[in-house]
């Protein structure tokens, strides 16, 4: 795959793909055509997901409107209470939330969220952007299923902004409102196999859909595009493990389709000797990393080879906040690959991650990289990854899968 063909997919697919949605479909018929063009045929597995049509959504503080979008999937609702800045999850402070539209720094994770119910919170208030970046802009965000478990408290999200303009007029009361109709809708897993002379198969992942604001041509087009790399290069080489592409749909949602996908192929995965996800490579500026759920060995190996290849890289054995996690949730050893740039020069998950911060020629050599290392795992005489998961390496997953609180 050459550099100005690389360059034509982030062209092709520059537009916003959220989970659910029909552009995340239009970009998974895309793939499979793109697939079809190396004369593969991959297929489309549907799986479900929450969502919401927003028909009415408001903030009011002292009276004004502030600019804001109603979470979705929080329910529909008024409420008004005095409003309440969190600056500190301690116990005083966390107390202090009762009856009160709380605003909170950063996003509306699990144990947060429980942490507002267990203290009496009746609503909340998230903000994102930069408070130095000139737009106005605000995320679509959504209270997800494993969050609220039913029992669910009305949010919007603001610009940072508005969150420093409320904080610095010490604001006193808040009133949000939503209105939606919430429903079972459809997301999609893009699948390709190429078997090979044994029965057992390395699954590469990489999801494909962005959020609402994003063309996602960083986060993730560009894994998306490194998956499409490998299988070309596989249609002409000889592989002795069979190999599974999956493109995932809905990652930015909570791994949906990675999660929907080991669910579904849960007797499968025994078969799987080894996970390789892309997620963020090919940017113009930053480090090439690796994140190894799996025996430490596996991070001794890679320095090695990918000196051998001349490659620079850093990388540790950890859980990776990518589709890789699922599978290693499910005993299937994972590494996850990335190009992880400065925040100053290429960011995520913002109408500022678009092909422009995205090089063909640097793409090109991280896809050589990635190819060089599967090939060697997939022509192994026998995969020399452990197929287990480390006790070290179950605790975070259970951290991160908010299974167990994380140790302060």
């Amino acid at each position: 795959m050459t550099s100005d063909q690389i360059m034509q997919i982030f062209h092709d697919t520059a537009y916003v793909r959220m989970g659910g949605t029909q552009e995340e479909l239009k970009t998974a018929e895309y793939l499979r055509q793109r697939v079809a063009d190396m004369g593969l045929e991959a297929s489309l597995e549907a799986f479900s997901v929450d969502m919401a049509d927003m028909e009415a959504d408001g903030l009011w503080v002292d009276g004004e409107a502030v600019t804001c979008k109603g979470y979705r999937n929080a329910g529909s609702g008024t409420v008004e209470a005095p409003l309440y800045y969190l600056r500190a999850r301690d116990p005083w402070s966390l107390s202090q939330c009762r009856g009160k539209i709380v605003l909170v720094d950063g996003y509306m994770g699990y144990w947060l969220y429980q942490d507002l119910l267990e203290n009496g919170a009746v609503g909340f208030i998230t903000y994102d952007g930069n408070a130095n970046y000139e737009d106005f802009d605000i995320d679509q965000r959504e209270l997800r299923s494993y969050v609220h478990k039913g029992n669910k408290i009305p949010g919007v999200n603001i610009n940072a902004k508005a969150a420093i303009a409320l904080v610095n007029r010490g604001a006193k009361t808040a009133k949000i409102t939503l209105q939606q109709r919430e429903y079972q809708g459809e997301s999609h897993n893009v699948v390709l196999d190429m078997p090979g002379q044994r029965k057992e198969y390395i699954v590469f992942t990489a999801h494909y859909d962005s959020t609402s604001l994003s063309q996602g041509a960083y986060d993730n087009m560009s894994g998306s595009v490194g998956l499409l790399g490998i299988a070309e290069y596989f249609t002409t080489h000889p592989h002795s493990y069979g190999l599974r592409f999956v493109w995932c749909g809905s990652e930015e949602r909570g791994l949906l389709g990675s999660k929907a996908y080991c669910e579904a192929h849960d007797e499968e995965l025994k078969d799987m000797v080894l996970n390789i996800n892309l997620d963020m490579i090919g940017c113009i500026m930053g480090k090439f990393i690796y994140c190894a759920t799996t025996e430490e060995k596996l991070c001794h190996y890679l320095d090695y080879f990918a000196a051998e290849q001349g490659m620079g890289i850093e990388g540790r054995q950890d859980v990776y906040s990518s589709d890789s996690t699922p599978f290693a949730d499910h005993g299937v050893p994972a590494v996850s690959f990335a190009r992880i740039a400065p925040h100053n020069t290429a960011t995520i998950h913002n109408s500022y991650d678009t092909l422009a911060v995205m090089s063909g020629e640097q793409m090109a050599e991280d896809i050589d990289f990635l190819i060089a290392f599967s090939d060697r795992m997939a022509n192994a005489a026998f995969c020399p990854v452990a197929r287990e998961i480390p006790e070290n390496m179950k605790q975070k997953l259970d951290e991160y899968l908010c299974r167990k609180r994380p140790k302060k």
